[in-house]
């Protein structure tokens, strides 16, 4: 029945590989006969000894926002955060941002094919994961048809990327609802970090074309441009038996940044994207969709102890999308014809955010929220949301004090309190208690409530559209009472660097679910049938584990990355309630993950990247019964050649170790799909 919904998350493209590999060829012929400018470099990128010059010290002495919403060290951050680098990203041979994010050992990464991953933090990865907040550039990604990620129109000139951000663990009382069990926050460069020219290109068996350019150049003594632009085509997956799946998938993006400080005190930012692409379905029919944002941000320094922000942006998407025939759990009667759906989203969202320090004991982050989205939905014969135009508010308010009780020794507390159109008033609390044992071990414990508001699949889905269907009038529909889910989570985490060549990183949870989505039965009719089905809130349970990360400089031209994450659960049906899936349609999680990463520079011309990871089975809805994804281990590499200091050409190589393996399956009667061993080449350069 979710099928379709879940084919929502699949948009994909068929590619004309002659006009790539042509426009991929003379690329690199333009690359080439530049040789003679590379002196003229204004930044060093590229430069095999860039992790030589990062020490462990200056590693963790990185600067992230997402804990606090306010910049601080690594080392100080109280919570379980993981960041991945520019340098982590080039090195390792990323292509897209799903791929960067298995960098992260705290995120369970699952292909499910050519073009869609499930990506989730402690839980709940299923078909339409709801439970993870993305942001990109303070921008939330997510889409209010399930509250989750379409990861597929997620995109960027990783060169261009900063940092990623990723914290396992609520976010609630900071960023919302929807940050449930993490947060991811891709944070790009600014402008005046990007100046001159950067170009890449690249091909192989899979990622078949690959293209990217960037410049940028100042405007004025402190205002600084730059414009990028991408395109890219991958191939299809293969099903078990290495039938192709038909689910190529192409996309284009373009956009630009600009940082201006007119002032010491004040700063500017505007920026915008927007991307066009089109997918190919292995279930028939195909996907197109397109997209854009623009967003303008101001800060001001009143003193070295108030700071104000204020950002706002709007985002539009749009898509078309043919659904197939709905069909009933054996696959043998058809509800109703195929169609096409097409969605169109505008967000319009305004952020204010107040630093203040109180003294040497206070430290005060609040601030005020509105995001408004007018959504339009043109509903196929199989698959509806009602209504079709709909319009929703959000407003929101959050503070948060984090006390000096000793030099040593800080208590944080806050909340955030939301008010939306489905539920009302929601509220998001959290404390945290963090305790500096000496200045190289950290240890801290918090306790958080988080919630995940409904969504248009919980309140409006309709399967099949009314007035279409012969046999079945109403299979699924919204639940009209559905109420927000919501988490207690216990954290207790410790940190600590063993000179200046190991640190090591562990965090335990428990954390408890109530009020979690499940699908109920009407009374049976005159003729036995418990038509239509309809979403409550009928489940609960708890998830607990732990994760482990440790990073050693084994020498000043050797870095190893290693992590190990368990995860435990146990979600069931209510007392006296029911649900049709057994509870097993909310979770589709590995019991063991493990991963080690090697970063090593060969001589002062070569890179080696290895990253071996082991993902342990897993049980998933299939049609009320377990089904089980089979664990497996996979190995990527990648020799990167940097003859001169602003020049990369490499080889990369992913999923070695087998021909084809399966990370995921769609909760449908389609075959699953497996992600083949692939190849590339690229060459990156930059003026």
């Amino acid at each position: 029945m979710i099928d379709a919904l879940s084919r929502l998350c699949v948009q994909a493209k068929r590619t004309r590989y002659s006009r790539s590999f042509s426009g991929l060829l003379i690329f690199l012929l333009l690359t080439l006969n530049s040789e003679l400018l590379f002196s003229q470099t204004m930044q060093s990128l590229l430069t095999p000894d860039t992790l030589k010059k990062l020490s462990m010290e200056e590693l963790l002495n990185v600067e992230v926002m997402s804990v606090s919403r306010r910049a601080e060290k690594l080392t100080e951050a109280a919570s379980a955060i993981q960041v991945i680098t520019q340098d982590d990203i080039r090195r390792a041979g990323a292509t897209s941002i799903p791929e960067a994010l298995r960098l992260a050992t705290n995120l369970h990464i699952a292909q499910k094919n050519s073009h869609d991953w499930a990506i989730s933090a402690r839980g709940f990865n299923t078909d339409l994961a709801n439970k993870l907040l993305v942001l990109i550039d303070g921008r939330t990604v997510y889409t209010p048809l399930f509250s989750g990620v379409f990861w597929d129109r997620q995109d960027y000139l990783l060169a261009d990327v900063e940092r990623i951000e990723v914290i396992s663990g609520t976010g609630g009382t900071l960023w919302g609802a929807n940050a449930v069990n993490g947060v991811i926050n891709i944070i790009t460069k600014k402008a005046y970090d990007t100046q001159g020219f950067y170009g890449e290109a690249g091909g192989g068996s899979q990622l078949r074309g690959s293209t990217g350019i960037r410049y940028g150049t100042r405007l004025g003594e402190k205002t600084f441009l730059r414009m990028y632009g991408k395109y890219f085509n991958r191939d299809e997956a293969v099903y078990p038996d290495g039938e192709e799946a038909s689910d190529v998938w192409w996309m284009g993006q373009g956009g630009f940044r600009l940082d201006s400080k007119s002032s010491e005190k004040n700063e500017f930012t505007f920026q915008g994207d927007y991307y066009n692409g089109q997918a190919n379905l292995s279930a028939g029919g195909k996907s197109d969709q397109q997209g854009g944002n623009i967003l303008g941000r101001w800060s001001h320094v009143f003193s070295e102890r108030s700071e104000i922000r204020l950002q706002l942006y709007y985002d539009k998407t749009f898509f078309i999308q043919d659904v197939s025939e709905s069909r009933t759990e054996d696959n043998s009667i058809v509800l109703a014809p195929a169609g096409t759906l097409k969605d169109n989203l505008d967000t319009y969202d305004l952020d204010f955010q107040h630093t203040l320090s109180l003294g040497t004991r206070h430290h005060f982050v609040w601030g005020l929220g509105y995001r408004y989205t007018h959504d339009e939905v043109k509903n196929a014969p199989g698959l509806a949301f009602i209504p079709e135009v709909l319009d929703r508010n959000l407003f929101s308010v959050f503070v948060q004090d984090e006390i000096s009780v000793f030099d040593n020794l800080s208590f944080t507390v806050g909340t955030k309190v939301e008010h939306n159109d489905y539920t009302g008033f929601e509220y998001e609390p959290s404390m945290r208690l963090q305790w500096n044992l000496t200045s190289k071990q950290l240890l801290w414990t918090a306790v958080s409530r988080a919630v995940r508001m409904p969504s248009r699949i919980d309140r409006h889905i309709r399967i099949p559209t009314p007035g279409f269907a012969p046999i079945v009038e109403n299979l699924l529909i919204g639940g009209a009472n559905f109420r927000s889910e919501t988490l207690i989570a216990y954290e207790l985490g410790h940190r600590i660097q063993f000179g200046t060549k190991v640190t090591s990183s562990f965090s335990t949870f428990y954390n408890i679910y109530d009020r979690i989505r499940s699908t109920s039965q009407s009374p049976a009719d005159q003729y036995g049938l418990t038509f239509p089905f309809f979403y409550e809130n009928n489940l609960e349970g708890e998830t607990y584990g732990f994760e482990w990360r440790l990073t050693y400089q084994v020498a000043d031209w050797w870095r190893i990355n290693g992590g190990y994450t368990l995860l435990r659960d146990d979600i069931r049906i209510k007392s006296g309630k029911e649900d049709f899936n057994q509870a097993l349609n909310e979770t589709a999680d590995p019991r063991h993950r493990f991963s080690v990463r090697s970063f090593i520079n060969l001589t002062k011309n070569f890179e080696v990247y290895g990253g071996l990871r082991f993902v342990d089975s897993f049980k998933y809805n299939n049609g009320g019964v377990p089904g089980t994804v089979p664990k497996y281990s996979e190995l990527d590499l990648k020799l990167a050649w940097l003859p001169k200091k602003n020049l990369e050409v490499s080889v990369t190589g992913q999923n070695l170790l087998n021909a084809q393996h399966s990370e995921y399956v769609i909760s449908s009667p389609n075959p699953r799909e497996d992600v083949e061993r692939s190849f590339y080449v690229k060459m990156a350069f930059q003026l």
